[in-house]
């Protein structure tokens, strides 16, 4: 497990300037018991979005998107903190799914030319050494979209990363959805996306809500890009602490023992 000063290492050679970091932070939390948004739950005394933008900084990014929506101007108030110039906002006053949360960003996006990482604001141990392998990788083999995934013991409840005979992506099944021999799949999906913008502006808008929350799916870019024949690649670069969500007091508790343990306090 790396440690939170090895993870500060400054990123290499390679130009992190054309890369655009989107972060949701737009959910409430309703399991956290907390009328705190989710991502200002505290971790470590801290709200936990501070360290998914510490990474984001630590790995060179320097243009960045707040997608904001469940008390909102709390958000914006406690990112303002920050005094980052960089750091701009875009509103979901409906959560209506991923794909709608980054469909709010077009208007910042219009005009950016390069590549826009999309990562979870609940995922404070998002580490700068894994951000700046693939966006590497990314600039090494130019697919449209680069996913970042992690080979998990247990993947229960996780989607799976399918692949052909070759090894390459084929796409993204959800635990509830997956066939016996699909779950015995290791290599899952832990939402972090690396994408050519001009390729995610073109698919989000053929993102469709017919499905069974009426929600847009971030993932379904995956498969209208790999349907349209533009290549979409899986990397399992995570590292095994990035794996751990936080979706109750139970797991942030965790969460919060874990980063102590790497010297993030």
């Amino acid at each position: 497990m790396t440690t939170n000063s090895e993870s500060s290492a400054p990123p290499t050679a390679n130009s992190t300037a054309n890369v655009c970091l989107v972060v949701l932070a737009a959910g409430k939390g309703t399991r956290m018991n907390s009328e705190l948004p989710k991502v200002l739950c505290p971790v470590v005394d801290r709200p936990m979005i501070h360290f998914v933008l510490d990474a984001a900084d630590k790995a060179g990014i320097q243009k960045k998107i707040a997608v904001v929506g469940y008390e909102a101007d709390l958000v914006r108030k406690e990112l303002q903190t920050r005094g980052d110039d960089s750091l701009t906002f875009a509103e979901q006053t409906e959560q209506l799914g991923t794909g709608h949360a980054v469909q709010r960003c077009r208007d910042q996006l219009a005009g950016h030319e390069g590549l826009t990482l999309v990562i979870a604001g609940d995922s404070p141990l998002i580490q700068p050494s894994s951000l700046i392998k693939l966006i590497e990788h990314f600039q090494a083999t130019r697919p449209a979209l680069l996913l970042g995934t992690l080979t998990k013991d247990d993947p229960t409840g996780l989607g799976r990363i399918v692949r052909n005979e070759s090894g390459q992506f084929t796409g993204i099944v959800e635990h509830k959805d997956a066939t016996d021999e699909q779950r015995e799949i290791r290599e899952v999906n832990m939402s972090t996306y690396l994408f050519n913008n001009e390729d995610l502006l073109e698919s989000l808008s053929k993102l469709s809500n017919d499905n069974a929350q009426g929600e847009y799916y971030l993932t379904d870019c995956a498969r209208l890009l790999h349907e349209a024949g533009r290549p979409v690649e899986a990397l399992p670069v995570l590292q095994d602490c990035e794996s751990l969500s936080i979706n109750n007091p139970e797991e942030l508790q965790v969460v919060d023992q874990t980063m102590r343990a790497m010297g993030y306090a």
